[in-house]
């Protein structure tokens, strides 16, 4: 969580940000190198420790690794039409797989910080627990410059991420069940009345590109899918992506194809900035024809996909925004999988 420019609803993957200089190619994920997936949960080791509420510090550690998993997950899943990852770098000029590894890298220290500052605030109104969460999110930004080289790869997933694990922080500290649910919406209640003041509620002169997409397309962009307590990936692509698998495709194919439901429903703010509304509307139609044909389970699902791409970088036109929202949507379905029982239920 951070005020000013990580605030803006452009602050996901990319955001048209200066070129800068490149870290080196480090493609290392840390420890474990479960790569790009962890094991799926068992409610044993980590997850059984985290579930059972017994060690806050530990609860903080590993949602904040599961965090960085759904970053490096986002990142390296291939293809993603206009956005970096393992095969090119999409509509980007400033950055690479590389950057994005870095970046995550780097991140993921910072990342249990969210969840203690949740604890710490568990008993707070909204309005005063939002503050150290954006307070953190302001060192998490600090980081990820240094990390890239200036350049603006996670500001998106910071902001949502990062009000994640505020809300988990709070609900553990509260003892309350952790779930998709539960999360969703105390993460819905810290930033109530976020579109309103931060944009509704600002001046006619517009200060950054989100303030500007709001006044003159009424997009609410980040906040307002914060605000619905991320309705776009509980209702459409974290079910999208659990169907999928249960269906029987493997994960990364399941996770393109919560990306496709994204791609269709995602009012993405990143691409008016860079191609106006029609280029948001080449895209949903482009998805929107993609799933005619049979979405991830058509065989030339990936092919398609990769042609989407090549139409989407000649048209430098990156979803960026709908990329964060695939790693709140792999965060989430981690949660999902873990399943800590809703109250009044037996532990």
């Amino acid at each position: 969580m951070t005020t000013g420019p990580c605030m803006d609803e452009n602050g996901g993957e990319g955001r048209n940000e200066p070129e800068a200089s490149r870290p080196s190619a480090d493609l290392s994920v840390g420890q474990g190198d479960a790569f790009p997936f962890l094991p799926e949960a068992t409610g044993s080791a980590p997850e059984k420790l985290a579930l059972d509420r017994q060690e806050p510090a530990a609860q903080a550690i590993w949602l904040g690794d599961l965090v960085h998993e759904a970053l490096v997950c986002e990142a390296t899943l291939t293809p993603k039409p206009g956005l970096v990852d393992a095969s090119n770098s999409g509509s980007h000029k400033d950055m690479s797989l590389a950057t994005f590894i870095a970046s995550a890298k780097a991140l993921r220290p910072l990342f249990p910080g969210f969840v203690k500052a949740g604890m710490q605030a568990a008993d707070d109104a909204a309005p005063l627990a939002l503050l150290p969460l954006r307070s953190h999110g302001l060192i998490c930004e600090q980081a990820m410059h240094e990390a890239t080289g200036g350049v603006n790869t996670h500001k998106g997933g910071i902001f949502a991420l990062g009000l994640l694990l505020g809300a988990a922080g709070r609900l553990l500290a509260r003892e309350d069940a952790l779930t998709v649910s539960s999360l969703c919406g105390e993460a819905a209640s810290l930033v109530q009345g976020l579109v309103k003041s931060e944009l509704a509620g600002k001046p006619k002169t517009a200060n950054t590109a989100g303030e500007y997409i709001f006044r003159r397309y009424g997009l609410t962009g980040a906040r307002g899918e914060a605000e619905s307590g991320f309705a776009l990936v509980r209702q459409y692509s974290l079910p999208a992506f659990l169907a999928a698998k249960q269906a029987g495709l493997d994960r990364e194919t399941a996770l393109l194809a919560a990306l496709l439901e994204l791609l269709i429903r995602n009012r993405d703010t990143n691409l008016v900035a860079r191609g106006g509304m029609e280029g948001l509307f080449f895209v949903r139609r482009e998805a929107q024809q993609l799933k005619q044909l049979g979405g991830a389970f058509a065989p030339d699902f990936h092919a398609r996909l990769s042609a989407m791409d090549e139409a989407l970088i000649a048209r430098n036109l990156s979803p960026g925004g709908s990329a964060d929202l695939l790693a709140v949507t792999l965060f989430l379905s981690r949660i999902d999988e873990i399943g800590q029982p809703d109250s009044g239920e037996a532990p």
